[in-house]
């Protein structure tokens, strides 16, 4: 502890070094970066020829290890210290006569210019940059400046440092402007140990003339895990990936010596693009007994799936760990945007980057399982790509679910993880006669037309509970021959608007859709159409529903409502409130006003509702109770979403028993002869979990 200075500034103290050396002895001291790591960086930027200058040398073994495997013989040193400078010239003396030591201030070097090939700097930039003050950066300038000097053109400057944010942006600043190439290297095995956990890097600094104007600037990166360097934009850039591979070598250290409390999550991207490849979550399930066989794997989520609740969540991948049987798992999302080669070359692509991953304990060279569905990394085909003013980037894709089934799904890229419209693919049924379509002939390609859409099947959860909010309205097997009036707001790929339809034989539908890309997506890929009782209108639905709201108040304020059902099925686009769907607009009290007024007495209001602030969401519910006197919530079970009917006629109040039992019926009513319901699931359990507010 002695050893430490009093205060940063002691660094540059020739005094300090004095004192450090003596009291250290022949001890050789190195700040990080042991010579067999920084072999092979030196061995690319040091030529046996070239004429070497180590600033700081202090009594790093350094320069001795570079002359004795004979990287270089032609090696001065200098340091500010006489105790350290004395002990370097008795160790190498008659042992290497090329190189010398000498006691010089780097500041203030005695040499020509343009006198060496290689500056070499272990640590000294580090050990002077400790601050941004006015006296530390001058200090540094005056060290830049001499190593510019004494550099020749071609020369390198290789600073070996830690990389604090400071120290590299100072650094690259500098000497960018001066039109020189700037390469950042990080050392392969640094950080690893026990008692220093932060990696190490090397900065390349390669001398050019400087160019009158304004020249490009070079700045490139180099992982440990490739030799190939990627270029990045700007200075700033090039701090922030730095950052990232420190906060990635911190992580690792602190996950192989203890359980992970929460859920650790991080993206590995790809070399050549730097878009993420893969999404990595790291879970530990401390209940599970770990022994040698059970204490790691990696599960790899076939494509398409990982929206799913038991990938897609934090509880969800909790369970799928535990019942694994592992102690830590590593769970493996693979993104649209890559190509994969089977499950074999993404176990050899991964194998060694998740390894850092391991738990504490896990043997060096021990065997990990890599686990997925059904043993495949399943199928995921990208059938349109477009960008919406509205709804921005989106996606329209085909994947395999579990089991034989196929879906196609609507993907907003800026909200990735959330399917935003879903619907089941129909195997195509050859005519008679007809042979099948082999398996191995040519793919179908992204301009064929769709694949046939399962109408009678809805995806998704919650649009099963909307259709069970109807049966909230006249008796419920008289309901599919019964004329209804339904208002949907959110068109989406269609499904939910098309299914009313289909099913509800007298039902008339209008939707509401604000986004005239999404009718195209809705009738091009999803099996949408339009009719004399479908009918979509281009527009706003805060405006459409203002205008059906003002046309009441016109004719009479006596005059009859004119829907049954009003469904709101919108998504937000602001990502930063707490409500992704609806947008906040929708659920205060004026405009619900204008919704009780287009719905009739006996009619229902049916919300999907998304909110994970629970502050927000009880003032919702607030506000939606003071405008409809009858409240009715159904959660749906894995997810965020919560479907509310709600009804301006509190008389209609029923016990949540009823709404089973209509539920069932309405049921009934719909598996008519000549309607392909799908068997596998019931709208009477749609409504066996709703409760009164």
């Amino acid at each position: 502890m002695e050893l430490l200075p009093r205060s940063p500034g002691e660094f540059g103290s020739a005094r300090y070094w004095d004192r450090f050396f003596r009291q250290r002895g022949q001890r050789p001291f190195e700040w990080y970066g042991d010579f067999p790591q920084l072999v092979p960086v030196l061995h690319k930027y040091v030529r046996p020829r070239d004429k070497v200058l180590v600033v700081g040398c202090g009594n790093s073994e350094l320069s001795e290890q570079m002359y004795d495997v004979g990287m270089c013989e032609d090696i001065v040193s200098i340091d500010i210290s006489d105790a350290v400078i004395r002990q370097m010239q008795e160790r190498s003396r008659n042992k290497r006569p090329k190189m010398s030591y000498l006691l010089m201030d780097m500041l203030q070097m005695d040499f020509p210019d343009a006198h060496f090939q290689v500056v070499l700097d272990k640590g000294t930039l580090d050990a002077i940059l400790t601050d941004e003050e006015e006296a530390t950066l001058a200090k540094v300038d005056k060290m830049f400046a001499e190593i510019r000097r004494v550099l020749q053109v071609g020369g390198r400057y290789l600073c070996v440092s830690l990389a604090q944010a400071h120290v590299l942006k100072k650094a690259v600043e500098y000497f960018s402007q001066e039109g020189w190439v700037v390469r950042v290297h990080q050392v392969a095995g640094s950080g690893d140990k026990q008692q220093f956990v932060l990696p190490v890097f090397v900065y390349v600094m390669t001398k050019f003339r400087k160019i009158p104007g304004s020249a490009p600037q070079i700045l490139e990166i180099c992982p440990e895990e490739q030799d190939k360097p990627m270029r990045v934009e700007s200075a700033e850039r090039l701090v922030a990936a730095v950052k990232d591979r420190q906060h990635y070598t911190l992580l690792c250290s602190q996950l192989s010596k203890t359980p992970c409390g929460e859920q650790v999550s991080l993206d590995l991207c790809d070399k050549e693009s730097g878009k993420p490849r893969y999404t990595l979550h790291v879970v530990d399930s401390p209940l599970v007994k770990s022994s040698r066989d059970n204490r790691f794997a990696i599960f790899i989520i076939p494509q398409g799936r990982e929206t799913e609740w038991l990938f897609g969540t934090e509880e969800g991948r909790r369970q799928l760990a535990a019942s694994a049987g592992f102690g830590r798992l590593v769970t493996v999302a693979l993104h649209r945007e890559q190509h994969y080669e089977g499950m074999a070359g993404i176990q050899a692509e991964l194998s060694g980057k998740v390894m850092e991953l391991a738990p504490p304990g896990l043997l060096a060279r021990q065997q990990v399982p890599f686990l997925s569905v059904g043993g495949d990394i399943g199928v995921r085909t990208v059938r349109h790509c477009d960008t919406s003013p509205l709804s921005g980037d989106y996606v329209v894709e085909d994947v395999k679910g579990d089991g034989t089934c196929y879906f196609r799904r609507l993907i907003f890229l800026r909200n990735r993880n959330v399917v935003q419209s879903e619907a089941r693919l129909l195997d195509p049924t050859p005519l008679p006669g007809q042979k099948k379509r082999r398996k191995d002939k040519k793919k179908s390609s992204a301009t064929e037309p769709p694949a046939a859409i399962d109408k009678s099947y809805l995806c998704c959860e919650h649009h099963k509970a909307m259709v069970a909010g109807l049966c909230l309205l006249a008796s419920p097997d008289s309901l599919p021959g019964t004329m209804l009036a339904v208002l949907v707001v959110g068109l989406g790929g269609g499904s939910l608007p098309l299914f009313v339809h289909d099913y509800f034989s007298q039902a008339r539908v209008t939707v509401a859709e604000i986004d005239p890309s999404m009718l195209e997506v809705a009738t091009r890929w999803f099996g949408f159409s339009q009719d004399d009782r479908l009918q979509v209108h281009v527009s706003d639905g805060l405006d459409y529903v203002a205008k059906l709201a003002a046309e009441v108040s016109v004719v009479s304020p006596a005059a009859p409502a004119q829907y049954d059902a009003i469904m709101f099925d919108v998504d937000s686009k602001d990502l930063t409130v707490g409500m992704s769907c609806p947008p906040p607009a929708f659920v205060e009290k004026p405009f619900l006003q204008k919704v009780k007024t287009v719905l009739r007495p006996e009619g229902v209001f049916v919300l999907n509702l998304v909110c994970r602030d629970a502050q927000l969401k009880e003032s919702v519910l607030a506000t939606l109770r003071e405008v409809f006197p009858l409240l009715y919530t159904r959660q749906i079970e894995g997810e965020v979403n919560e479907i509310l009917f709600c009804q301006p006629n509190p008389e209609g109040r029923r016990d949540p028993t009823e709404l089973g039992t209509r539920a069932r019926a309405l049921e009934g009513a719909l598996r008519q002869p000549g309607h392909s319901w799908d068997s596998s699931y019931t709208l009477a359990d749609m409504l066996q979990a709703v409760k009164i507010l």
